[in-house]
């Protein structure tokens, strides 16, 4: 019953009520789906397996699942590939206090001594 290809519809958690598909069987209790939902490991008794079934191979990009519900008329928005290292702005970089000039401290002994001077 629980195997790749399968459509299902998530009933639990935030993505409730989200079509998906299970693109990898881990155990008796644990697949990971993807779809509508964000792909990850699920519980199975998450889960209403619907009758329909789509031919996809086991861990199955984004984009191939999202073709194969398309093929089924569920209509599914593809996500964005996340950025690559080099792609990604580089992180800013905290600058030490100890570079920063210290400023003198004015005593009242030495405003004394400059008016002595003049």
């Amino acid at each position: 019953m629980i195997e790749v290809g399968k459509v299902c519809m998530k009933i639990a958690g935030r993505d409730a009520g989200k079509i998906c598909v299970i693109i990898k069987k881990i155990d008796n209790v644990m697949v990971m789906i993807d779809g509508e939902t964000r792909r990850r490991k699920c519980n199975v008794n998450h889960l209403e397996i619907l009758k329909q079934s789509v031919d996809i191979k086991e861990d199955a990009s984004n984009s191939e699942v999202v073709k194969a519900l398309k093929s089924i008329n569920i209509e599914v928005a593809e996500k964005k590939e996340t950025k690559s290292k080099e792609t990604q702005r580089p992180r800013k970089v905290k600058k030490s206090n100890k570079s920063k000039p210290t400023k003198k401290v004015i005593q009242p002994k030495d405003i004394k001594k400059e008016a002595k001077a003049e």
